[in-house]
This record gives structure tokens, C-alpha cells and sequence, in this order.
């Protein structure tokens, strides 16, 4: 199989968690604290990547001054989209109860919606394409953080659109496009990125580290204390070790 289709692939399997997890959230009654905890979960793992597979991979090719400037522009360039679509309507994108605004409540919102969760899988997808450019195989522990954390995404937002009144269609509809982007995104970051100089994808790698972590603490982690509260970090922590165990295996 031609590597950049392989890369295509796991990006699609990435984002296809997102589909499982709305599915869930659609036919099921998911409890709010079996939601919390896999997303606190999920963070763990994410955070565990973004510190061995992102930061230490891109400093190792890069050197630390240019890894630092990307985890920095990452950070910045996600928490200024994240702040221009949360004023329309998709502050609360990941969450599962009400707090999500009906299309009536507050119009175009449900295009924001949707435009916040493609700019919070397509950092992801991007990692598992450039991945395949250093080490030729996809890492595991890159693979399985993003599918972890995809899920609980997938099924607490659903829930939400769910409850605010969207359509089987729309919802259905979001959570498809986006893993087909996603999986668009990993074959475009392996292919645009496969003869570029080490250094320019520790930069790129960086910044999708940055963005990473930057979504964790402004969406994932508040959605899961939202629930869980004093039980979070400990569940963090648990996912935090998992994906370090799988690192070192």
C-alpha cells in the first residue's frame, strides 16, 4: 500500500472515532459521568503524546528554540480561532448537556459548531501524517491518543447537538465530513511535508503540539470536571500512564 494512502487511512480511523462516538451518544443513554471520565481519560493520553511522540520528537530534529516558537504559534493561532468561533455559538462545542445554543437561539451557530470541531481534530490528523514521514510506521501511542480522546468528543457533543434540538442529519453529517478531513489532513501533511527539511516539520509538528494542548485545557479537561471534579486529575493521571506504558513498550 502507498504510504501517503496509509497515512490517509489512520486519519480517517482517527477521525472515525468521533462518528463512533456520536453514534453512541444518538442511540444510547450515555451517562454524563462515564462521559467525563473517558474524556478526562482521553487527556491523559493526549497530554502523554504531546509530551514523547510531539515536543520531544520536534526538539530532538529541530532543536529547542524553533520547537518552542511553533508550541507557542500553536497555542496562540487555536486559542484566537477558538475565541473568534465562541463568540459565534460554539463556546460550549464539546459539551454534552445543554449549554449548546439552538440555530433559533443563536443563528450560525451550528456552522460554528461544526468549524470548532474540524479545527480541533485536523492538529491531530496532521501529527499522524507527519509521523509516518520520520519513522515510516504510524506511533502507536500518537494513534491511540487520538482515538481515545475522539470518542468521549464524538459522544459528548453529539449528546449536546442532540439535546439542542439539531437534526440526525446535521449531526451525522459534521461528525462524517470531519473524518473524512481528517483523513484528508494526515495524507496532505504526509505528502506536502515528505521532501521538506527536518526542521521545518519539528516546527510544524510543535505547532500542532501547541494547539493540542491548548484545546485540552480549554475544552476537554473543563468539560470533564465539569462532572467529575475532584476525581479528574486522578483519571487524567490514569491516562496519562496508560499512553506512557504503551510508549515504552
Amino acid at each position: 500500500m502507498p504510504t501517503w494512502l496509509e497515512a490517509g487511512l489512520w486519519g480517517l480511523l482517527g477521525g472515525g472515532a468521533l462518528v463512533l462516538g456520536a453514534l453512541v451518544a444518538w442511540f444510547l443513554r450515555v451517562s454524563d459521568t462515564v462521559v467525563a471520565s473517558v474524556m478526562a481519560f482521553g487527556s491523559g493520553v493526549l497530554i502523554s503524546a504531546v509530551a514523547f511522540d510531539l515536543m520531544e520528537e520536534a526538539a530532538k530534529t529541530g532543536g529547542l528554540g524553533p520547537t518552542a516558537l511553533g508550541f507557542v504559534a500553536g497555542a496562540v493561532a487555536y486559542l484566537a480561532a477558538n475565541a473568534l468561533l465562541a463568540r459565534r455559538g460554539a463556546r460550549h462545542r464539546k459539551r454534552s448537556g445543554g449549554q449548546q445554543p439552538s440555530e433559533e437561539e443563536q443563528a450560525g451557530s451550528g456552522m460554528a459548531i461544526a468549524v470548532g470541531a474540524l479545527l480541533d481534530g485536523i492538529p491531530e490528523s496532521v501529527v499522524l501524517g507527519i509521523g509516518l514521514i520520520a519513522g515510516g510506521t504510524v506511533s502507536l501511542p500518537v494513534l491511540a491518543a487520538v482515538f481515545i480522546s475522539n470518542v468521549p468528543e464524538g459522544l459528548s457533543s453529539a449528546a449536546g447537538m442532540k439535546r439542542s434540538g439539531r437534526s440526525a442529519g446535521y449531526v451525522f453529517g459534521v461528525w462524517t465530513t470531519i473524518a473524512v478531513l481528517s483523513g484528508l489532513s494526515a495524507l496532505v501533511g504526509y505528502v506536502t511535508l515528505g521532501s521538506a527539511a527536518p526542521e521545518v516539520i519539528a516546527v510544524i509538528t510543535a505547532v500542532a503540539a501547541g494547539a493540542i494542548l491548548t484545546m485540552i485545557a480549554d475544552t476537554m479537561i473543563p468539560e470533564a470536571f465539569e462532572t467529575t471534579r475532584t476525581w479528574t486529575g486522578l483519571i487524567t493521571t490514569l491516562g496519562f500512564l496508560v499512553a506512557f506504558a504503551i510508549e515504552q513498550v
